[in-house]
């Protein structure tokens, strides 16, 4: 039997942006099998205490469809591992991610803009939806 490293036993962190759970709604994409299928690796997903209280906020006070929508994504960030961030009513959502994804080394699931920008800028991979039908890493993961 061939001895594997122990980085491939451990799971990969993924953290999620809110919009990444919205994704099933908007794309009918199963984020969590494809991004299993696309790292092809053990995969951990973080739901950041700052993203969950953002969904929080669309779920009590959006319109109908959002609210619906964010109780949706919601429900999905079940499967995700809850971490409280530090400091979190001093930051924006977009700087608690970018601060835990460069602390951790780890990847971040958003299709934000400003956000893919700023990840980019550290060197973060970024996982987004790609033509409207897949998922796609921009950057290397180790």
């Amino acid at each position: 039997m061939l001895a594997s490293t122990p980085r491939k036993n451990q799971p990969l962190k993924i953290i999620l942006d809110s919009n990444a759970l919205f994704v099933p709604l908007e794309f009918k994409i199963d984020i969590f099998e494809e991004l299993k299928l696309l790292l092809n690796r053990n995969v951990e997903f973080i739901l950041l205490s700052t993203v969950k209280r953002e969904l929080e906020v669309l779920a009590s006070k959006d319109s109908p469809k959002n609210r619906r929508e964010a109780f949706f994504a919601l429900k999905l960030a079940e499967k995700c591992k809850y971490v409280p961030v530090e400091n979190e009513i001093e930051l924006t959502t977009d700087d608690a991610i970018v601060r835990v994804a460069k602390n951790w080394n780890s990847p971040v699931f958003t299709n934000d803009r400003q956000l893919k920008k700023k990840l980019r800028d550290i060197s973060v991979p970024v996982i987004y939806v790609r033509q409207k039908s897949r998922l796609d890493i921009d950057g290397m993961i180790s």
